[in-house]
């Protein structure tokens, strides 16, 4: 018997059709939700580095300040660890960018700074003279400024501005909590000596240039994100593509291309005059500010030891009045964390014409702390009142540093290129944003150089006021 053929109906046809445009929209939609996942990991992957980049860079500065009382001889002026801690600091930051010419080779940078930072905590370990301590420092200091430096402009090389604001805010969240981490690191490894703490610390280091070359995303990874973004300069940054060939001697060159211009003195100058007293002059104040409270006002702030039957909160975290003052650090720490990863924790940066507004608080909250040392805001016998006014205090310098640095910079790192500028190629466009950025990185160390010489009368005329009124431990310690 002979077998019919199948009749196709138009209905038949109609179906195959539609099918067929669902797998192709299900195919479309998968893709495009494996590239928004693809994108995600990226962006993970690059906050994760600049946090590292922030932490590991900024913690050895930490260490050195809280290792302060082991590392010299006890007649000697602690002063002169934080000095040697941030003068070569200062100097690197100062340099670099006006100096440097054509375009920045971040490989050979950060190689640079990591080695430098782990052989000067190895003399700082490996020497008792004071003399060869200092100079480990100095070595530690300079890399920290020169590393500090070179990841905030390595965040520019990053578009859209989105992405590129993203790196700033996780670094500046990492500098933030190098304090704490800093801190406790010194507090677990102080017992081994000086010799083994330090020297432990010396690899720390290497993690920088690991994350670099292992989990750091390459700049063209976020050209075509599949993200949403806000509106960014993407449009008016035009990128330079990355190099088809390996340069061996070179590694940079693969990763940003190659150079075919340099800023100019002239082009420098022109770049920096609108920033000093947009970015600069408000940045050195709040440092100013925050680090001759921290340094000669907070060392003053010394009351009563608690006693259990009255105040059995504060029993539990004062035992002696040596105690104040880490307190005072503790929470300064915490707080400048917090306001440092304000943008990473996803909150708005401020508004450029609210910078200003931080050092303004911060000089306010200077002027109240200077008034509680020397005269009081409550008789002494109201200690727990005065302990919660300094708290909330110091709290507010802490918030008001963080926001300070982490705002200024971010700020920077979006602006628009100068539409008066000559430079109109991608390599002149980078080199200037690289350059603007790098440029005020120099006022904040200014501010806490400066104020680490105006601690040490401050203290000695406070702790004088304390004294004429009748209170003496500022004396016993």
């Amino acid at each position: 018997m002979q077998g019919s053929e199948p009749v196709i109906t138009v209905h038949d046809i109609a179906l195959a059709a539609s099918s067929s445009e669902e797998t192709q929209s299900l195919t479309l939609d998968q893709a495009l939700g494996q590239s928004a996942k693809d994108d995600r990991r990226l962006l993970r992957m690059l906050g994760f580095s600049f946090f590292i980049f922030g932490l590991v860079n900024n913690v050895l500065y930490v260490i050195i300040l809280s290792a302060a009382l082991d590392l010299v001889p006890p007649a000697t002026p602690k002063g002169i660890i934080a000095f040697c801690n941030i003068a070569p600091a200062l100097i690197a930051k100062i340099g670099w960018p006006y100096l440097l010419k054509g375009r920045i080779r971040y490989v050979k940078r950060l190689v640079g700074c990591c080695a430098l930072s782990s052989i000067g905590m190895l003399v700082v370990a490996g020497f008792d003279s004071l003399y060869a301590r200092l100079l480990g420092i100095c070595f530690a200091s300079f890399a920290s400024g020169l590393g500090e430096l070179t990841f905030l402009q390595l965040s520019t090389t990053y578009v859209p501005s989105a992405i590129a604001g993203r790196s700033i805010g996780y670094f500046a969240s990492g500098t933030g909590a190098a304090g704490l981490v800093g801190a406790f690191l010194w507090w677990e490894v102080r017992g081994l000596g000086v010799r083994v703490g330090v020297g432990l610390s010396s690899v720390l280091p290497l993690i920088i240039p690991l994350t670099y070359f292992l989990l750091l995303p390459p700049n063209s990874a976020f050209l075509y994100t599949s993200l949403p973004t806000d509106e960014d300069v993407s449009s008016s940054l035009p990128y330079t593509p990355l190099a088809t060939t390996t340069d061996e001697d070179d590694p940079d060159e693969v990763r940003l291309g190659k150079a075919t211009s340099t800023l100019s003195p002239s082009d420098k100058w022109r770049l920096v005059k609108p920033l000093l007293a947009k970015y600069m002059l408000p940045l050195f104040c709040v440092y100013l500010f925050e680090y001759t409270i921290n340094q000669g006002i907070a060392p003053t702030l010394l009351y009563p030891v608690p006693p259990a039957d009255k105040y059995w909160f504060l029993s539990k975290i004062i035992h002696s009045v040596r105690d104040y003052y880490p307190l005072w650090q503790l929470v300064y720490q915490t707080t400048v964390f917090l306001s440092r990863s304000s943008i990473s924790f996803g909150f708005p940066p401020l508004r450029e014409g609210l910078l200003p507004l931080p050092a303004i608080v911060q000089g306010f909250i200077l002027s109240l702390l200077v008034f509680e040392s020397a005269i009081g805001f409550a008789a002494d016998e109201f200690e727990a009142t005065n302990i919660a006014i300094v708290f909330a205090l110091i709290s507010c310098e802490g918030i008001c540093g963080g926001l300070a640095y982490v705002n200024t910079f971010y700020q920077i790192n979006q602006e628009h290129p100068d539409p008066r500028s000559d430079a109109h190629d991608a390599e002149s466009i980078k080199q200037e944003r690289e350059f603007k950025i790098g440029s005020i990185g120099f006022a904040d160390s200014f501010g806490i150089l400066m104020a680490s010489l105006v601690a040490v009368p401050t203290e000695l005329t406070l702790c004088k006021a304390q004294v004429n009124r009748g209170k003496l431990l500022c004396k016993g310690l």
